[in-house]
């Protein structure tokens, strides 16, 4: 189903989300799998959780095919750069529209907290340079494809940045703080993007649910992390350790 024509309202519980997913169980530790993980979990769980092959409904359409003439189908780096700046972000994948609200308080606040930790981790070692949007990525047709990740570290080739607007595939983590008003964007429309181009690790922040689902390639169906976020770099003295409860707080308060 397309992340554009989606329009239903929002459910209200995980109770009404329940006709739309299909869940497996491990009893062992009460995690959530399956073969493909759509999305997010509720507010309020502290265990690792998955909710699999599940369509998240949002309030309304904000998250869309634009038409601005109605007979423009086709959109380019270029017609993005002569709209007004009226404080949306607007992005392009193989010449779609996607439009979402311009970022809160909360969202950027988030945004913030994890930039500092990243830049903190990866400073003086050369292999990565952590970045904030508004920053141009770019894919295949790089006309017709941009889009601008929350948070992203770029890989550094011999000290150096490379060339700007970056390539998906320059990214060695990608990082989405969920729209509150159309998460099907960040949990399923980028996703499937970023993967599939070669970004290494993709995370999708949940301020409300204060949750992090990751995954670590195309073939991984993800986990939601509750506890602690882990990113093993290759070629650093150690692992990116996020401790979420410490996170939020700090960044929220």
């Amino acid at each position: 189903m397309s992340c554009a024509a989606w329009d239903r309202e929002s459910a209200s519980n995980a109770g009404m989300l329940a006709p739309f997913m299909r869940l497996h169980t491990n009893h062992r530790d009460g995690s959530v799998s399956a073969s493909r993980c759509a999305d997010l979990v509720m507010a309020g769980q502290s265990h690792r959780t998955m909710l699999c092959d599940a369509y998240l409904p949002s309030p309304r359409r904000v998250v869309y095919r634009m038409g601005m003439p109605a007979t423009i189908s086709d959109w380019t780096v270029d017609m993005l750069e002569a709209l007004p700046d009226d404080g949306q972000r607007y992005e392009i994948i193989d010449g779609e529209l996607f439009v979402t609200p311009g970022p809160g308080e909360g969202h950027q606040d988030i945004v913030g907290a994890l930039y500092r930790r990243l830049h903190q981790y990866l400073i003086g070692h050369g292999i990565g340079k952590a970045m904030i949007s508004p920053a141009d990525v770019r894919r295949g047709d790089r006309t017709r494809n941009r889009v601008q990740p929350d948070v992203f570290v770029v890989r550094l080739v011999e000290g150096k940045r490379p060339a700007y607007p970056y390539e998906l595939h320059d990214l060695l983590l990608a990082v989405e703080v969920v729209s509150p008003s159309n998460p099907i964007l960040d949990y399923q429309v980028k996703r499937d993007l970023y993967l599939r181009e070669g970004v290494g690790e993709y995370w999708v922040i949940n301020p409300d649910a204060r949750n992090v689902s990751r995954w670590r390639g195309r073939d991984d169906p993800g986990d939601v992390l509750s506890k602690e976020a882990v990113w093993n770099l290759f070629g650093m003295p150690a692992p990116f350790l996020l401790d979420l409860a410490e996170f939020f707080a700090d960044a929220l308060s």
